[in-house]
């Protein structure tokens, strides 16, 4: 059997892991995360389709090569309540309503309101400090934003990990609110070029 060709986009999951690396060191690299959190977004707006989600999602490649050529998954279906729509959307509220408070957050800093605070807080509950990972150089708010904007992307990470672990190896793809939200996006503006071509046609 010939071996398939690798692309460049076979490698993004070295970004993923990379993005995961650095923040641990200088939390300021959290921004490269904006990359993973508008890209997708933008495909889905001009393009009509989730090409970033199937294509070029480094997370998603990572989950892979953990589960499939590490054999770390159990392979698994995803249960059905987390294929539901309620469960889908529910989790991207919830995720908006975390991202939202992230940012009020970082207004406080901003503003004078409160001190900015070294910690990246796992799975929206435990806050662990993470000093180690910034030594100033930064505004208050622009520190506090990558605090809080590294703490979602490793959270996201850990619950990715952990359905790979419980089920198949991509099982995050199923709720994850980046792909909830591109999915939503990609209905609508489909929606809108077959009402199109359905009035042409009369």
């Amino acid at each position: 059997m010939k071996k398939q060709k690798k692309h460049w986009n076979d490698y993004l999951y070295i970004f993923s892991a990379a993005y995961l690396i650095l923040g641990f060191f200088n939390i300021l690299f959290a921004y490269l995360g904006l990359i993973c959190f508008f890209t997708p977004l933008a495909v889905a707006v001009i393009g009509g389709s989730k090409a970033y989600c199937n294509r070029y999602c480094g997370r998603g490649q990572l989950f892979s090569i953990l589960g499939d050529k590490l054999g770390l998954s159990a392979k698994k279906d995803v249960p059905k309540f987390i294929k539901s729509k309620y469960f889908r959307y529910g989790f991207l509220i919830f995720f908006l309503v975390m991202f939202i408070n992230m940012l009020f957050n970082t207004y406080l800093v901003f503003s004078g309101a409160r001190d900015m605070k070294e910690v990246v807080t796992l799975l929206w509950t435990f806050k662990a400090p993470w000093k180690w990972a910034y030594s100033g150089g930064a505004a208050p708010a622009v520190a506090q934003f990558a605090f809080g904007f590294y703490s979602i992307m490793l959270t996201s990470t850990i619950l990715g990990i952990i359905t790979m672990l419980l089920f198949k190896p991509r099982s995050w793809c199923v709720y994850c609110p980046m792909g909830t939200m591109t999915q939503t996006v990609c209905a609508i503006r489909n929606r809108g070029k077959i009402k199109a071509y359905e009035e042409n046609s009369k």
